[in-house]
């Protein structure tokens, strides 16, 4: 398929997250579990490589559908996070993207440079419009990708995602396709 790198020297890189990656995937998630799950539920039922087979056949069946797709991302040849089209409406000309990674591949900026590259598509390929971040208002990390995307926060939505027992604060943050265009091209400013 495709390997897009993510740094300098070739050691990191971002690639389709396919059904036939259920081993492997399983693998990550159980590394990370605890750290991805503190403020998302992705993953979660994935406890064995059938249940992590059908949450990878899920994302595949969006893509087809064209509404969703999942990208892994790979340190050394293994996989530690990705970044996804949780939403894609290329019609209504919104999406939104977003992230998760296992403690070992955090401070590297993975994840920005991963989800630059699913926005640059998304904009100039696709056409689409407005992209979207959400995150719980306690996801520093999360946030702080967001804002070196370049994006707004739009607002809060306050307490309405119930997860472990503990409704939580979401952030909404976005760019535009001529602001994300516009920032582009000032690359030292993101």
């Amino acid at each position: 398929m495709y390997a897009i790198p993510l740094s300098d020297d070739g050691g990191a890189e971002l690639r389709p997250l396919e059904t036939w990656h259920a081993a492997e995937f399983l693998r990550h998630l159980d590394r990370g579990r605890e750290f991805i799950g503190q403020f998302i539920p992705f993953g979660k039922d994935a406890t064995d490589v059938a249940s992590a087979r059908a949450l990878l056949r899920r994302y595949a069946d969006k893509r087809a559908a064209d509404n969703g797709a999942l990208h892994g991302i790979w340190l050394d040849g293994e996989l530690v996070g990705g970044v996804l089209f949780r939403v894609f409406d290329a019609a209504a000309g919104t999406c939104e993207v977003g992230c998760w990674l296992e403690p070992a591949a955090t401070g590297r900026g993975l994840v920005t440079r991963a989800a630059g590259i699913l926005i640059d598509w998304a904009v100039e390929e696709r056409g689409i419009h407005r992209v979207e971040w959400v995150a719980a208002a306690g996801n520093t990390p999360s946030t702080s990708v967001a804002r070196r995307l370049g994006m707004r926060r739009d607002g809060v939505l306050r307490e309405s995602f119930l997860y472990g027992g503990v409704r939580h604060d979401q952030e909404i943050w976005s760019v535009l396709a001529p602001e994300w265009r516009t920032a582009r091209q000032a690359p030292e400013k993101r």
